[in-house]
């Protein structure tokens, strides 16, 4: 039996990616239209780091796919620590049709691929987030008709999640990805290298620049994330304060105004104003992150039922 999992953004090809955002579209028209999970069918969704926009729409995705949401609270579970991640995992796939996993380390996610027979979704990790960028491709289709071509602009920290995610669905998408980072914060060589890879076989490009107004200069699409991701509290101070190497990266409207006329804002949220983004931006006509918020919900669901019909 062949398992699909998705535990990076480059685990799909750019034509998986287009049929996932293609059901997802009318799982949206259609909420119920898809029941993969009837029975029900449990799916574990496991949480390591803090939720919100995570919990809400695989509990409500998996519920309305048919199945049984089965949360389970990491820390209490204390897997790695109180028993092997191995260990775990050979206990939680017998019992689930899935797994969602929202933890730290990506080996942590590989070695409970490694050990199960049912597919395993990252829910966010400290390497990726490829939900999210389901989510934000979806919504750059509805506001833009098309993602192939257009122009994405990252800016803020480029040694992130995001921008790892970012560098890595767009590309397949078709898209030119810019991501406008400081000098200290670069993304992944290796990450960087499969952006590019893939950018050369779909028409795309990457640019990777200290200067935000080079990074925003015309996009279509501007996207940002906090500068403190989780687990990087300590470093708030730094991060945040005056002397802080993100503040030129900010999106501000003065940064705002050198891209696209009709460019759209994206933010994965949770979002803090005056910080790496301007009150008036993401409240503001360009701000697409509610739409982009809602539209986890209808990915995951046409993520789940595209990894279940592939395994089977």
């Amino acid at each position: 039996m062949t398992v699909r999992h998705l535990l990076a953004d480059d685990d799909l090809t750019a034509v998986e990616q287009a049929e996932v955002l293609d059901l997802a579209a009318a799982l949206k028209a259609d909420r119920h239209a898809e029941q993969p999970l009837a029975g029900p069918q449990a799916v574990a969704i496991i949480f390591d780091k803090p939720t919100l926009r995570t919990q809400l729409s695989f509990t409500t995705g998996v519920a309305e796919l048919g199945g049984y949401p089965m949360v389970v609270d990491g820390n209490l579970a204390q897997i790695g620590t109180r028993e092997s991640v191995a260990d775990v995992a050979r206990v939680v796939g017998r019992q689930v049709s899935a797994i969602v996993w929202r933890t730290h380390g990506q080996d942590r996610l590989q070695e409970m691929a490694d050990h199960v027979d049912v597919p395993v979704v990252n829910a966010l990790t400290d390497e990726y987030h490829p939900c999210q960028l389901l989510a934000d491709l979806l919504t750059v289709r509805e506001h833009k008709g098309s993602t192939r071509g257009l122009t994405l602009a990252y800016v803020g920290d480029g040694a992130n999640n995001m921008a790892h995610s970012y560098l890595l669905a767009c590309t397949l998408a078709g898209m030119h990805v810019r991501i406008g980072t400081p000098a200290s914060h670069q993304p992944s060589a290796d990450v960087l290298a499969r952006a590019e890879r893939i950018a050369a076989e779909q028409g795309g490009s990457v640019l990777v620049t200290d200067d935000p107004a080079t990074a925003v200069e015309g996009a279509d699409v501007v996207a940002t994330d906090t500068w403190v991701s989780m687990g990087m509290e300590g470093e708030k101070g730094d991060r945040t304060g005056e002397a802080s190497p993100f503040a030129p990266f900010a999106v501000t409207g003065e940064l705002l105004a050198g891209a696209a006329a009709e460019a759209i804002v994206l933010h994965c949220l949770p979002a803090y104003r005056g910080l790496e983004i301007a009150a008036d931006v993401i409240d503001g006509p360009q701000s697409v992150v509610w739409d982009e918020a809602e539209n986890r919900l209808h990915v995951q669901k046409a993520l789940l039922t595209f990894l279940l019909r592939s395994s089977s």
